[in-house]
């Protein structure tokens, strides 16, 4: 988690460095609003990855899924093969809990020291994970509208060493230093936090990570009206995210700009929002992480997809009748090795 935040932070202070575009996709023929999308990024003359990822918030009780699956795919960005396949789902939430130990560096209130989460699914562990790298957490709140998920809470985290203690949303959000909001509530369901910002701490900072569709909000209006409000990537935050209910002059600077420029000193002491989307920048650092390890500990499995070819110009040179499949390589180049 540690590398993940400091590579984060690298690449959003040289965002030149990596070209991203908003995800596209499809929705899902499910019970709820569900989505497939694709997320690409490309760093030139290395690395292109491109994610796929679905949501469907139904998966946990009707399949015993993760809410969110995803896998990656990573490209040389010279010749365009694939070199990488990589299961997307844990590196998800890696990223997407690093995204808020970023913007909570940056934004919240110094000595903030509880931390709320609201919701506490798959999502809630990586965000006390990377909370708990950046702050010195001394008590951890948490609510969720499942008694079965809440009361799970405590033992998927127990790794970080921190008492949880299960509350009521008005005791948490009076409470909290910092708020994270990941929760799987519909399309054009009521926001998940009250509309009164009088009722939080003074200076609280919220990492509002849930909004990732077109009329999906988890923070009221009037709450966002009053805070400074920061996306990821404002092109798809804009569309999906908390920034979806508010006019360009009402948002504030992006998380690239926080972490390039000192803005952030000066907003400490205001209420603020992360308004966290999850873009492809992330998906790019996290897959460099992932594969670094995974080379060192020589993880990972050949996966020849490409046949190979005699005559690069002759898609049907297999068919001809001496043809031969060249011999596979006994070891691809150790900066491009296949993992999967």
């Amino acid at each position: 988690m540690d590398e993940v935040i400091d590579a984060l932070e690298q690449a959003l202070a040289d965002t030149g460095s990596v070209a991203v575009t908003p995800r596209g996709g499809f929705a899902l023929e499910n019970e709820r609003t569900g989505v497939l999308e694709w997320m690409p990024a490309i760093r030139p003359g290395r690395t292109a990855t491109v994610k796929t990822v679905a949501y469907n918030p139904e998966n946990p009780q009707r399949h015993r899924l993760p809410t969110i699956m995803a896998c990656t795919a990573v490209h040389d960005s010279r010749t365009g093969a694939l070199t990488a396949l990589l299961d997307a789902t844990f590196t998800t939430a890696l990223r997407t809990g690093a995204a808020s130990a970023v913007a909570t560096r940056r934004l919240a209130r110094v000595g903030s020291a509880v931390v709320g989460l609201v919701g506490c699914g798959a999502q809630a562990v990586s965000q006390l994970h990377a909370l708990s790298r950046v702050l010195a957490v001394r008590r951890v709140l948490a609510y969720d509208t499942d008694p079965a998920v809440l009361s799970s809470f405590p033992a998927r985290t127990a790794f970080s060493g921190l008492p949880v203690e299960p509350c009521d949303l008005p005791t948490l959000e009076a409470a909290a230093d910092v708020i994270c909001t990941a929760t799987s509530a519909p399309v054009g369901a009521p926001p998940v936090l009250r509309g009164d910002p009088d009722r939080l701490r003074p200076g609280a900072h919220i990492n509002a990570v849930g909004s990732d569709l077109p009329g999906k909000t988890e923070l009221p209006l009037a709450l966002l009206r009053a805070a400074v409000v920061c996306p990821d990537y404002l092109p798809q935050a804009a569309v999906e995210g908390e920034c979806q209910q508010l006019s360009g002059e009402e948002i504030g600077p992006s998380l690239a700009e926080l972490v390039a420029g000192e803005a952030g000193e000066q907003l400490r002491d205001r209420l603020t929002v992360f308004d966290s989307t999850g873009f492809a920048l992330e998906d790019q650092v996290v897959t460099e992480v992932v594969l670094a390890h995974a080379r060192r500990l020589g993880a990972g499995s050949p996966l020849p997809l490409f046949t190979g070819t005699s005559d690069p110009r002759n898609p049907y040179w297999l068919s001809e009748p001496d043809a031969e499949l060249p011999a596979p390589d006994p070891a691809p180049p150790a900066a491009l090795a296949p993992v999967r």
